[in-house]
């Protein structure tokens, strides 16, 4: 899959099928949709694309309720190379951008650079100032400009609605097994393993790698999960994972961290890109009147995760 810029595309001989959108996640609803792209595409001799954004419409628009991200952009193009697509153009979004109106958009995006012949995009797709830009609207434009438009609804395989929405109010929930099954894998967060506290190995006996997550990226809700931990030279390990904000120990602590322990592992980790999956939820986080007692709930945690994880 080629993934450019703006300034890099040349519009491809043959015209392109194109999609737009956030594209957060990539979920079952998002492939289902890039699968028709594609299918469209192949049937008419055309590159299939994908039209996102380095950033989430909404961080510029609506800073301060931008929702929190299911994927990093590194992580998306991942997801949509995995999908088949030929092309990905990654469009930087700024506030000239944001007010940049939905005819000039076509114009410059989807027929200057792309040569869109036919455009697939969900039923409820907005883009343009204001979101004035809809699927009404990219026909009226199509048809002028050269280009098929198809509004298609976002299912999963059941045939039910799904939305990045909805997936990210099941992670906040800690409902990561509902999450996998719209997502058609688990939810992942990325992140450099920091030096934490120093706690975990010299007083809990537990050494914990502290992934430092980016804090626009969706964490679960504060529990203990069962998970795995993907490391930079493809080894998987099964793991559990707190994220929490270590109650037993803090009255008032910041943001929660995300720390995973590494089953029948034993090496270095700091410094490296961590990639933390989270299968299931084992139970809330809660505080101990003792160091003890924490000790002894964390490993019925982790013989817990290795019993649910050695069966899936």
């Amino acid at each position: 899959m080629q993934v450019l810029g703006p300034d890099q595309c040349e519009t491809p001989d043959q015209g392109t099928a194109v999609t737009i959108g956030a594209y957060d996640g990539v979920h079952l609803g998002h492939r289902a949709l890039l699968s028709e792209l594609g299918s469209r595409a192949r049937a008419r001799g055309l590159a299939s694309a994908v039209v996102t954004f380095d950033r989430h419409p909404a961080m510029v628009v609506r800073p301060d309720s931008a929702p929190p991200l299911l994927t990093d952009l590194d992580q998306k193009l991942e997801l949509l190379e995995d999908c088949g697509i030929d092309l990905t153009l990654v469009v930087p979004f700024d506030r000239e951008r944001a007010n940049e109106t939905a005819e000039d958009f076509v114009t410059e995006v989807l027929v200057g650079s792309l040569g869109a012949r036919l455009v697939v995009v969900g039923e409820d797709f907005h883009f343009g100032h204001g979101r004035k830009g809809n699927v009404a609207m990219l026909g009226e434009l199509g048809a002028v400009a050269g280009f098929d438009v198809e509004g298609v609804a976002l299912t999963g395989e059941s045939g039910d609605p799904v939305s990045s929405t909805r997936i990210r109010r099941l992670v906040a929930d800690g409902d990561v097994s509902g999450a996998a099954e719209l997502l058609g894998r688990p939810h992942q967060v990325r992140g450099e393993v920091v030096h934490g506290d120093g706690r975990g190995a010299a007083e809990l006996g537990i050494p914990t790698a502290n992934v430092a997550v980016p804090a626009e990226i969706a964490l679960p809700g504060l529990g203990i999960y069962a998970g795995r931990y993907l490391r930079p030279d493809g080894s998987e390990h099964l793991a559990a994972i707190s994220v929490g904000r270590r109650p037993t120990f803090y009255d008032d602590a910041p943001a929660p961290l995300v720390e995973a322990y590494l089953l029948d592992f034993d090496g270095d980790l700091y410094g490296e890109e961590a990639r933390v999956g989270f299968v299931t939820r084992l139970r809330e986080e809660r505080r101990f009147d003792s160091v003890d007692d924490l000790v002894a709930q964390m490993q019925r945690d982790v013989v817990e995760a290795r019993a649910i994880l050695a069966g899936g």
